[in-house]
């Protein structure tokens, strides 16, 4: 095993332990000792794996005082790590909520932009990302990897330098949603129809008529969460690769 693999495997254990609530917000976790023989790691090891988690905001390190847990209100959930850790404990309702609700600030801002500014090879990328989603609902594959494709191609394409940042940052938020979307029957089938409209519109410059058609695919997969959320079906965990898609 490389040192890489030590650091992040340490870097894991230590968040979702965080982010599962075994050291509450104000908590200190174990000092170094503690840590590395119950992780059986190094000090070297441990601490590059604080300063990982001190720089993701979920602790906070000081003289006098220690290392301390922060409140969830500080986490930096913009960062795919987190995402992640927070999936393997549980994705809440709250978490869900604060996803969909983010989606519908950010991209029919996006969207509209791009149905501005979008070029030749913005629109030929996104139509590769929906001919890939198409591929997969015929003919099986994995669908959440087009999808996400065809949403960053949008973010991209609105030619904005913050909006393309939070693109990445996003990624890991937008699979979740992509992911229980496609646990619905014929959820990815009935969608084609709503992004390709989507693309239609960005493909003819027509802003306002791009944004409504976002918002109906963002409204869509909300209503796909809450169907999901209250069928106590198992959520996704993004620690495992997406599940792929049953030929039709």
């Amino acid at each position: 095993m490389t040192i890489k693999n030590v650091h992040g495997n340490t870097l894991d254990l230590l968040g979702a332990a965080i982010v599962g609530g075994r050291w509450p917000a104000g908590s200190s976790i174990p000092p170094e000792p503690a840590l590395c023989d119950e992780l059986g790691v190094s000090r070297t090891v441990v601490r590059e794996a604080v300063k990982s988690l001190v720089a993701k905001g979920l602790i906070s390190t000081g003289p006098k005082v220690g290392t301390r847990v922060l409140p969830a209100e500080q986490w930096n959930w913009f960062d795919p790590d987190v995402i992640v850790w927070q999936s393997k404990v549980g994705l809440t309702r709250e978490f869900l909520r604060d996803l969909q609700e983010l989606r519908r600030v950010v991209e029919p801002a996006a969207v509209r932009m791009a149905a501005e500014r979008a070029t030749a090879a913005d629109i030929a990328g996104i139509e590769e990302a929906f001919a890939g989603m198409k591929q997969a609902v015929e003919h099986g594959g994995d669908y959440v990897k087009h999808d996400l494709r065809f949403h960053q191609g949008l973010l991209g394409a609105s030619h904005n330098r913050m909006v393309v940042q939070m693109s990445k940052a996003l990624s890991a938020l937008l699979r979740t949603s992509f992911e229980i979307s496609t646990t619905r029957k014929d959820g990815p089938k009935n969608s084609l129809p709503l992004h390709r409209a989507v693309l239609d519109a960005v493909i003819a410059k027509e802003p306002t008529r791009a944004e409504r058609a976002i918002l109906v695919l963002i409204d869509g997969a909300r209503e796909d969460i809450e169907t999901v959320l209250a069928s106590r079906r198992r959520l996704p965990n993004l620690d495992t690769p997406a599940p792929l898609l049953r030929a039709a």
